[in-house]
């Protein structure tokens, strides 16, 4: 009896234990299991991330257009940049050019401002400095019944005068509305076509002329960080941009990719959401 007691009692205790530690290895598993999935999830997420860092880093800016490394480069070699005014160029330039007119040799700037050109610069140095001596030579005979000397002396004044003009005109001499006044003309020559070379409504000129305001904004709002106003402008010129730009890829594609490459801008810089 005692015998069968005992022996019960040892298979109870066998099973208790077997019992145990079955239950007890099964959450152990399940926490080294666990473990592994987070491991895994969190080398997972940082790999994502450094995808998204780099490809951050190597997406071109809505801004400028370019990518960091290759702004400096594109930048300079684009049509745009090479048509406006350099003012570092422009403020260290004091040389004038001597150029032969009727009315004797004049000293002229080599950049003009006030949207003088080459006709005007004819108009103004060569047509009008002798109309006007003529006219007062005619004057000066039947007042003063003078000789041939009278022009000699009207031209030389006219030359004066003339020189005078020259500096006046001179693009060193401008303002920044002045200059930026220069710019905007040039931009609308320069993007206009042969058939009209003054067409201020063409697309790609609209969108020479916002890439040059949001060009100047950039430079300014670094320096200005408090000038809000600015920068909501600056959204909303970027914006203008992409609707044109989207307007000549639809209607125009090769029109569109020529003015990327003037701008210097990249298509993933004005395609798809543009977030600033």
């Amino acid at each position: 009896m005692l015998r069968t007691c005992l022996s019960s009692c040892s298979r109870a205790v066998a099973s208790t234990s077997q019992t145990n530690a079955f239950h007890t290895s099964a959450p152990t598993l399940s926490q080294a299991t666990k473990r592994i999935g987070v491991r895994n999830k969190k080398k997972n997420l940082q790999k994502t991330a450094q995808r998204l860092q780099e490809a951050a880093a190597n997406r071109p800016s809505v801004v400028l257009g370019t990518r960091t490394a290759e702004e400096e480069e594109k930048w300079k070699n684009c049509l745009l940049s090479k048509i406006l005014v350099n003012e570092a160029e422009l403020a260290s330039t004091t040389e004038l050019t001597k150029q032969n007119f009727p009315v004797g040799d004049l000293e002229l700037p080599k950049q003009f401002g006030h949207g003088v050109a080459q006709t005007e610069k004819e108009l103004l140095f060569r047509d009008l400095p002798m109309a006007s001596a003529q006219i007062g030579t005619e004057v000066g005979k039947e007042e003063a019944k003078m000789g041939d000397g009278v022009l000699e002396e009207d031209e030389l004044r006219e030359q004066r005068k003339a020189n005078l003009l020259a500096k006046a005109l001179d693009l060193r001499n401008a303002n920044a509305g002045g200059i930026a006044f220069e710019n905007r003309r040039r931009i609308i020559h320069a993007f206009s076509t042969p058939e009209n070379p003054f067409d201020p409504g063409r697309t790609e000129v609209q969108v020479a002329l916002l890439t040059y305001k949001i060009r100047n904004l950039w430079k300014h709002l670094p320096q200005f960080k408090a000038d809000v106003a600015n920068r909501r402008s600056l959204r909303k010129l970027i914006h203008q941009r992409g609707a044109l730009l989207r307007y000549l890829r639809n209607n125009n594609r090769d029109r569109y990719e020529t003015v990327l490459e003037q701008l210097a801008l990249e298509p993933e810089a004005v395609e798809g959401e543009l977030v600033v």
